[in-house]
């Protein structure tokens, strides 16, 4: 394999030529015909590591690798108290840190000194040098005295300054992210800086110092990158593909042609009504066969509609119609549009000549959509797409409580969440707010969305256990309706949704257990896809097999799930008078006529009156 080949992305591709008898091959789909590329098969590389610099103009590298074949390995450094400062800038990193993972696995620990650190893991330190006495085993690029920052002219940096450095360990093994300054305000700051894509484009160097930083504003509630568009009428161009990007014209070829398929994901709190409409635009070109040539639409790879490719000369700009099933449609749906397409003609042994073949979907393909915007909680499914605390997507919304003195439990599931919101939401910013009990201010309390985690004995809002169904309660016991029970031990992990105590149009999710043992079950079904995704009700109960589980076994873990909410609530993200026309305009077919009677009514009361005040007077 010539190296000069070999780049950050390459393709191999494996072909084999397959005949099923001594000449020829009669049915190329025989299944007869086919290859095996067997699990052992392996790319052996020989290379040699080389050292890197550290400049910030290649961030997230080499804090975060995309590349790496293996889990991201990502170490906190605790600092001397865990406070509000420090809990909300290592929780908003780390949910940038789930943005840049995406789909990539990534394992975060907690340390307590820098000697801790294993050479596979990557170091983060954020605090001021009060707070992180750390600071001082680390060569730093910049000059730090008696706890405090210098700049390059040896003068102490204002405490509303951030300072962004790049190191290593003692042994030069381990990279290093300093987020530091001499004031909290200085700390958030730096943190921001790395937040903000706008502003981290233009960072670069070993050391960044950010005097000032510009808000970004909090993007629309229902403003969801990669979900569909707001407005009821869109095109395909009005998409976006997985790296963000609109789509094109797409276009293939032959008689065995891969299927098109581009991503319709409904917003969560989108209520379809009947008369949704996909207007396909096509093209395919000639030389086809047209009785057995067609083409297929499939929502979820459910047909949904198809028509015959009858044209011997190709069609150009074509429009097929397809009512789109309003109960199939979902925020993980997809479309998938296959051109079947077989060639009039066919050299000797039957082989087909297909390559000239070919179909195009075109970006004016359009949609037309009824729906209303609303969403009945509590429900955990909901939270499969972070809906409602990743509305907006910033999370400015959402606000986190953990314990008066948070365990390194209670931290470590609070990262596992923060990481989950960062895979399944995108902004230009994070706004997450992380409280603890004792500093939880009212006015977040009764306007945001409310994420707490704890056990029972040291749960941050307790008013939350006083809910109807299912309850933990003290000394290991557990309530369901009428029935009471105490449990020895109770390993299980609780996740569990309601709507807020405080205010009724928002929610509260309860992370929790009777024991440290509870939170990690929960931590890892915040962890792994397989369980995340199995959400659903307004409880979940989780508990491992094994105390050692394997991730990879389905049967590691104990799943249930209960419904105790007796009533739901409606939650919508519009304004009631938007809300109002909506329900006016969904309506018209009773409205109009409704429109007509009560204006005859009407009509009639005045000429009875009118009659009754212009009748002349009786003669005697």
């Amino acid at each position: 394999m010539p190296k000069k080949l070999i780049q950050d992305y390459n393709e191999v591709v494996i072909a084999a030529l397959q005949n099923n008898s001594p000449t020829c091959t009669q049915d190329p789909f025989d299944p007869s015909l086919w290859t095996e590329i067997m699990p052992d098969s392996k790319l052996v590389f020989d290379f040699q590591p080389k050292p890197i610099a550290l400049n910030f103009s290649s961030y997230p590298y080499p804090i975060f690798d995309n590349l790496s074949l293996e889990p991201n390995q990502i170490a906190y450094l605790l600092p001397k108290t865990v406070d509000e400062p420090w809990l909300t800038s290592a929780t908003r990193f780390q949910t940038a840190l789930g943005r840049f993972a995406q789909f990539r696995p990534m394992d975060t620990r907690l340390v307590k000194s820098v000697d801790d650190v294993q050479p596979t893991e990557q170091l983060i330190i954020i605090g001021t040098p009060k707070s992180q006495p750390g600071l001082d085993a680390l060569n730093l690029p910049v000059s730090l005295k008696d706890n405090q920052l210098h700049d390059e002219q040896d003068k102490v940096l204002p405490p509303d300054v951030g300072v962004l450095m790049l190191a290593t360990t003692p042994d030069e093994e381990t990279p290093v992210l300093i987020a530091t300054g001499n004031g909290p305000k200085g700390v958030e700051k730096a943190v921001q800086f790395l937040l903000q894509s706008r502003d981290r484009q233009i960072g670069t160097g070993q050391v960044v110092i950010v005097k000032q930083l510009s808000d970004v504003p909090s993007p629309p509630l229902r403003e969801w990158p990669g979900y569909v568009p707001v407005k009821d009428s869109f095109q395909l161009k009005n998409l976006t593909t997985y790296d963000n990007k609109p789509y094109e014209d797409i276009t293939v070829r032959g008689s065995d042609a891969p299927v098109i398929e581009f991503n319709f994901h409904a917003l969560p709190d989108d209520k379809f009504q009947h008369g949704n409409t996909l207007n396909l635009r096509y093209s395919y070109g000639p030389q086809l066969n047209p009785l057995t040539s067609l083409l297929e639409v499939q929502l979820d790879g459910l047909p949904v509609a198809g028509k015959k490719l009858d044209s011997t000369t190709g069609g150009k700009q074509e429009t097929l119609r397809v009512d789109l099933p309003e109960d199939k449609i979902r925020p993980n749906s997809k479309i998938q549009v296959r051109f079947q397409m077989d060639p009039r003609e066919r050299q000797s042994c039957n082989r087909p000549v297909d390559q000239q073949l070919w179909g195009t979907v075109h970006t004016d393909t359009s949609f037309q959509l009824k729906r209303e915007n609303v969403v009945r909680v509590p429900d955990l499914k909901l939270l499969q797409t972070g809906y409602p605390f990743t509305a907006p997507q910033d999370l400015s919304r959402t606000a986190i409580v953990v314990p008066k003195s948070p365990t390194k439990t209670d931290l470590l599931l609070l990262m596992e969440f923060a990481e989950r919101l960062g895979r399944l939401s995108q902004s230009e910013s994070v706004k997450l707010n992380v409280y603890r009990a004792n500093k939880f201010i009212p006015q977040d309390r009764d306007q945001r969305h409310l994420v707490a985690i704890g056990t029972r004995d040291k749960f941050p809002l307790p008013q939350a256990f006083k809910s109807e169904g299912f309850t933990l309660d003290k000394l290991f016991e557990r309530q369901r309706d009428d029935s009471r029970v105490r449990t020895l031990p109770d390993a299980e992990g609780v996740v569990k949704e309601i709507v807020s105590p405080w205010n009724r149009d928002r929610v509260l999710l309860i992370l929790s257990g009777q024991s440290d043992t509870g939170l990690d079950q929960v931590r890892d079904l915040l962890n792994q896809d397989s369980l995340f995704f199995q959400l659903r009700e307004d409880t979940a109960l989780i508990s491992a097999v094994d105390p050692n589980p394997n991730p990879y076994d389905p049967n590691a873990y104990t799943l249930e799930f209960l419904q105790r909410a007796q009533q739901k609530r409606e939650l919508s993200e519009m304004h009631w008078q938007d809300r109002l026309l909506q329900s006016l305009s969904d309506s018209w077919l009773v409205l109009v006529p409704g429109t007509v009677v009560i204006a005859l009514i009407l009509y009639g009361v005045l000429q009875s009156y009118i009659k009754r005040f212009t009748r002349p007077p009786h003669k005697l």
